[in-house]
């Protein structure tokens, strides 16, 4: 493995996100003095907050990721400066993880359980579909052995750093064929393949497209289990952050990076400006982790690397958040809901190859405060829509500003009629995110999902964390390896601590300890 080369004494992490903390926690534990730089005046990164409060009280919204899986690298975190994440955590995991409902009017509750899931695939697909979601879940327990050690969770320095026993169990698994063709030998009932491909769309590719390896992101919510923290999402970032400046690193918040000092191939200092000061700060360091997103942080280097082609970025994502009335009784109310609608293959041609609104749209619809209900006022429900939408490279004709708040608007139409809200019922407030926002934020392609997983873009043939030019400067975070989503992120914060300090826990702290977290 390729190490930064040269003292690594202090180092300067530029953003306190979940791959920001992630380093941070593990050069800490293995010795290292940290700084953190965070324009904004908390922690979270794309795991953000937004206060609202209206006449009936205040909402906690959390304004990115609303699905935690893999608890356990949270824990790998905690463990690296003597912590465990009991003391800074309270997870609540998920039971049913998902309910799917679909056009035809029938709903299948995800169980993470292998007995309860298998029941109530047989009771709702029938016992050839029980038979194969047995088989799917053992494959898909095989995928995640194969890949997570040696290929997400590791450092790799060329496509030869794949050759070796597990890159003949991912061929002879599949991992290289397409997933939504492998699910489909698997179940035979369409619902189901929705269930255990659509996770694709996370990593930017359509089910049809994906690498069966890809299959893996199921594994992680539909096998290993959806958690959600008291407090909301942001909590995670809350406790990182307090586990690190406890163990010692200094995080300056409110403070935009301005331009990295240079000497030769080293950075030397990192600049950054407070808020309303315009004066710049410039702090020495030995060696700087940029986890922004990859556009800012080549900026930040003085260009990106060559790239046969150039990056392709995934979908977006319209998301709406409301403050409404309690739901009335008949509505269907679950954690996380995914609504299906009638179309599947043609609603990826739309959003990845068209560039075009969803016209049978399908949505992941969230009630945190079913699990939280110190998230919401007392009888008031926090909601939350997500609907895929093209991102600004694909569909940049779009005039956001006009057609947001008119999307939104038919989103909820969307919900009465599946009975996923009650008619009539107006919000008392809404805040809208579309593909312009996250271009505003500075996210490539208006998009919060970064640079998609083709098979050009993943593994070794993703944008690399060692940068060539520059000796001691590592990325981290979502455009880097291992990839997008909260487990891949975490980990992408180890292997950036790894490449500074040369070294990884032997004792890999906190795999498997899924199973102390639940209360």
């Amino acid at each position: 493995m390729r190490t930064v080369p040269g003292r690594t004494d202090h180092v300067v992490v530029v953003g306190a996100g979940l791959a920001g903390l992630s380093t941070a926690l593990h050069l800490l534990g293995a010795g290292r003095r940290v700084t953190i730089v965070e324009r904004e005046e908390f922690p979270g990164g794309r795991a953000g907050r937004l206060d609202v409060t209206d006449d009936h009280g205040t909402y906690l919204v959390d304004t990115g990721p609303t699905v935690l899986t893999m608890p356990e690298l949270l824990e790998s975190a905690f463990a690296a400066v003597g912590e465990t994440m009991a003391d800074r955590l309270d997870l609540l995991r998920l039971d049913p993880a998902y309910r799917a409902e679909f056009a035809d009017g029938s709903a299948i509750a995800v169980h993470t359980d292998a007995a309860a899931m298998e029941h109530e695939v047989r009771e709702t697909c029938g016992p050839d579909s029980a038979r194969g979601y047995r088989r799917l879940r053992r494959w898909l327990t095989e995928l995640y052995r194969a890949e997570m050690d040696s290929f997400i969770d590791a450092n790799l320095d060329s496509p030869f750093s794949l050759v070796g026993p597990d890159l003949a169990r991912l061929v002879a698994l599949g991992g290289f064929g397409r997933l939504g063709r492998r699910i489909e030998r698997f179940l035979p009932d369409e619902r189901l393949r929705r269930i255990f491909s659509f996770q694709a769309l996370y990593a930017g590719v359509a089910p049809q497209r994906a690498l069966g390896a890809y299959g893996v992101i199921a594994y992680m919510d539909t096998i290993a289990g959806v958690w959600f923290p008291r407090g909301g999402m942001r909590a995670m970032g809350t406790a990182l952050a307090g586990a690190a400046a406890d163990a010692g690193a200094e995080i300056r918040y409110g403070h935009r990076v301005t331009r990295l000092v240079r000497s030769g191939d080293r950075v030397t200092a990192v600049r950054s400006v407070p808020a309303g000061s315009g004066e710049e700060i410039e702090t020495a360091c030995d060696a700087v982790v940029l986890t922004p997103e990859l556009p800012v942080a080549y900026d930040l280097l003085g260009g990106a690397p060559r790239r046969p082609v150039g990056l392709r970025w995934s979908p977006s994502a319209v998301v709406v958040h409301a403050g409404m009335p309690a739901s009335s009784p008949g509505v269907a109310q679950h954690h996380h809901t995914i609504s299906f609608g009638m179309s599947w293959e043609g609603t990826f041609r739309e959003i990845i190859d068209r560039g075009n609104l969803m016209s049978d749209p399908s949505l992941l619809v969230t009630r945190p405060g079913l699990s939280d209900p110190g998230l919401q006022p007392a009888g008031r429900e926090l909601l939350s829509v997500l609907a895929p939408c093209p991102n600004t490279a694909v569909a940049p004709g779009i005039d956001w500003g006009r057609v947001g708040p008119a999307y939104a608007e038919e989103l909820f139409g969307v919900l009465v009629d599946r009975n996923l809200a009650d008619p009539g019922v107006t919000p008392s407030w809404t805040r809208l995110w579309t593909p312009r926002d996250w271009a505003a934020a500075g996210m490539a392609a208006g998009t919060p999902f970064s640079a998609s997983h083709t098979l050009a873009q993943t593994g070794p043939f993703r944008p690399r964390n060692l940068v060539r030019g520059v000796s001691n400067a590592v990325l981290a975070g979502c455009g880097t390896t291992p990839g997008v989503g909260i487990p891949p992120v975490l980990v992408s914060g180890r292997l950036a601590a790894e490449r500074i300090t040369g070294s990884r826990p032997s004792d890999r702290a906190g795999r498997g300890a899924g199973s102390r977290v639940g209360r």
